[in-house]
């Protein structure tokens, strides 16, 4: 391997030395040269061994004093040529606009000295970068228009950079036929060029063209020959992304412990290269391929881990394959109302990105002129002039004149004429346009009622929901025991207490639920009345007796008798969900608290825990309505990140305020104030 190494070195030094050795012959050539177009010709080899070079700055100061002589010689294929490659430094420095204006410009020159492999060289470079902008139409004509010529004369390094180009326009206008055809052309030239970076990207691409069409097995062949060619130094990257690409494949035709091999070391690869992308994309992988083999909480882990590197590096596709992914998990959990949930968000997500594709199809092309006749080089097209218009008689120009004249009273008369009219229906629609507005204000109004209305009304079944789902769950599960035999009926009549108590707990949240969306749905104002906040406290903690027993968590009610003065049915609904939540997360040996008491006039309610506690920078997220922020629990419980969202939204309609005081590791304590009495008009 060091001798390859030292060998690699050698062959650099040599080629460099030769290519600088022959910059030098041709610049001493050209100081002993005429002003003729042989001077232009050698500066033109010069100015293209530069530009190999990337020495752009020395390249640019030729092109100048070429395309000067040029101009003076009456010289078009100098001036051609130098515009064009002046074209491709603006191009690699990624000044793609005075690129095309120097493609344009060449184009014309190479048009005018009917130079046809020129314009297509030209035509080719021009659709390389409208393909690049997302412009693929226009990006197609233009190169579609250079592979004829390229093909005839066999010009092997144009066509790998043509069939490139026209492969990702063809796959990015979703016409995968296509795509696959001019990546398979793509690919055959560069093994004959022994381009082994050009060779690596197609097979790439063709692996993953046929991963979309579904031909894995093809997929994993195209693939597989790319990983021989990698390199275990250069491209470790690259390694990881294509194990990866090769497990997904692998796992599409169900060969699960190939796919396991690949994703693991796919994993490790990423992982130790600090690849956040490609950890993001093993992950999801993985997690997929232990949700089919039953690894379900395994899965979860890794799908909870993707999902946050997914939102950290902004990848909305791995997220809508992460969303898609934990609602298949769900979905074999029997989570069905969390399934609906990553359902809910994947489809949101989806019509997102359908949007933005959409939006950046629309995206205006910049038109590509047809070739100009250029009559003599030394005037540059935007300087040419049509001497037939100079070129007129007295009498013609008499009549002209004359017409210009009957043409411009014409259009005043017609002008005045239509301001009278104007005027005469603008009055008129000024008054049908003054109703059609208030009426729109009106109907906005309502629709924005209407729309506060439903996203309070989601919001807070899916609070409610859970609830009832662990009460009727717990249901369930008792008579599915007496039902198989697990529990003879004696021990079946001992639990029928507990029974009894998880059937009011949803009687109970079912009646709070229907009650409150009867009575506040229809404008969202609450009932205020005297209550005892005590009471409250009492049933709401008697709702999680059992989990906090089953937690070890030991809760404590400071409570007392008070009054306050809010709808009940809210109030219920946000006490329930902090508890919930204070038992969420905490675990074993945990204290839950819950008090009340006078402050400043109002009711200050309190219910603290000494869990895992919040950090500052997730506080923030907490009753941000957007954000449908969540987390999960001690036990891994999962939430709607809904909770605290409409908290917030009836307290405050409430005449109250909640906020929240929490120190990771210590703990959290959410407060809650409201009147203790009617508030005066």
């Amino acid at each position: 391997m060091k001798q390859l190494f030292i060998y690699a070195i050698c062959l650099s030094a040599i080629f460099s030395f030769a290519q600088n050795a022959k910059i030098d012959s041709l610049t001493v050539r050209l100081a002993y040269q005429n002003q003729d177009s042989t001077k232009v010709e050698t500066s033109l080899l010069l100015i293209n061994e530069l530009y190999k070079l990337q020495d752009y700055n020395k390249a640019t100061l030729f092109i100048a004093q070429t395309s000067e002589l040029s101009k003076s010689l009456n010289y078009t294929k100098g001036l051609a040529e130098t515009s064009y490659i002046q074209a491709l430094i603006y191009d690699a420095q990624n000044q793609q606009n005075k690129a095309v204006s120097n493609f344009e410009l060449a184009r014309d020159y190479f048009y005018n000295s009917k130079d046809t492999l020129g314009l297509a060289k030209v035509n080719n470079s021009l659709g390389v970068i409208e393909i690049e902008r997302g412009n693929y139409t226009k990006g197609l004509q233009n190169s579609l228009s250079a592979i004829s010529i390229f093909e005839e004369k066999d010009l092997k390094e144009e066509l790998s950079k043509a069939y490139n180009s026209l492969a990702k326009a063809y796959f990015n206008t979703n016409k995968l036929e296509e795509a696959l055809l001019y990546n398979k052309k793509a690919l055959s030239v560069r093994e004959e060029l022994d381009d082994m970076k050009g060779m690596k990207n197609t097979l790439k691409n063709l692996g993953q063209l046929y991963a979309i069409k579904k031909d894995y097995r093809l997929s994993i062949d195209s693939y597989e020959r790319m990983l021989k060619l990698l390199d275990k130094e250069e491209d470790k990257n690259l390694r990881g992304e294509i194990m990866t690409s090769l497990g997904k494949s692998y796992l599409a035709i169900d060969q699960l412990d190939k796919a396991s091999d690949y994703l693991r070391e796919g994993l490790d690869y990423s992982k130790a290269n600090n690849d956040e992308s490609g950890i993001l994309k093993s992950l999801n992988a993985y997690a997929d391929l232990n949700t089919r083999n039953r690894r379900l909480k395994l899965a979860e882990n890794q799908l909870y881990q993707a999902n946050e590197l997914a939102r950290k590096l902004k990848n909305d596709e791995e997220l809508l394959y992460n969303l898609k992914l934990n609602r298949d998990l769900d979905e074999k959990r029997n989570f069905f109302e969390d399934a609906y949930n990553w359902q809910k968000q994947y489809f949101a997500l989806k019509e997102k990105l359908d949007q933005q594709k959409l939006a950046e199809k629309a995206i205006p092309t910049r038109e590509i002129t047809e070739p100009k006749t250029i009559e003599t080089p030394l005037i540059s097209p935007e300087q040419k002039v049509n001497k037939d218009t100079l070129i007129d008689t007295e009498p013609q120009q008499s009549k002209k004149n004359t017409l210009l004249i009957y043409s411009l009273i014409a259009a005043l008369v017609f002008a005045i004429a239509l301001l009278i009219f104007s005027y005469l229906k603008g009055s008129k629609d000024s008054k049908e346009k003054k109703q059609f507005e208030k009426k729109n204000k009106k109907l906005a109004a309502k629709n924005m009622q209407l729309e506060e209305v439903n996203q309070v009304k989601d919001k807070l079944f899916s609070i409610v929901s859970h609830d009832l789902k662990d009460s009727i769950s717990s249901i369930k599960a008792f008579l599915d025991l007496l039902k198989d035999g697990g529990i003879s009926k004696e021990e079946f009549n001992d639990l029928i207490p507990e029974l009894s108590e998880n059937a009011n707990n949803a009687s109970s949240l079912l009646f709070n639920l229907l009650n409150w969306s009867k009575s506040q749905m229809q404008n969202l104002q609450p009932k205020p009345e005297l209550f005892n906040i005590q009471e409250v406290f009492q049933i709401k903690i008697s709702l999680i007796e059992k989990k906090v027993n089953d937690k070890g968590i030991i809760l404590i009610d400071e409570s007392r008798r008070e009054f306050v003065f809010a709808d009940r049915s809210m109030l219920e609904i946000v006490i329930q969900n902090l508890i919930t939540n204070a038992v969420k997360f905490t675990g074993k040996g945990d204290v839950i608290t819950v008090s009340n008491q006078d402050y400043n006039g109002k009711v200050l309610i309190c219910v603290e825990d000494t869990g895992i506690g919040i950090s500052e920078e997730n506080q923030k997220k907490l009753f941000n309505a957007k954000k449908n922020f969540t987390t999960i629990g001690t036990e891994n419980e999962k939430g709607t990140g809904l909770g605290l969202t409409i908290c917030k939204d009836l307290v405050e309609l409430n005449n109250g305020r909640i906020w929240v005081e929490s120190t990771p590791n210590i703990g959290s304590k959410f407060f809650i104030e409201l009147p203790k009495a009617a508030l005066q008009e």
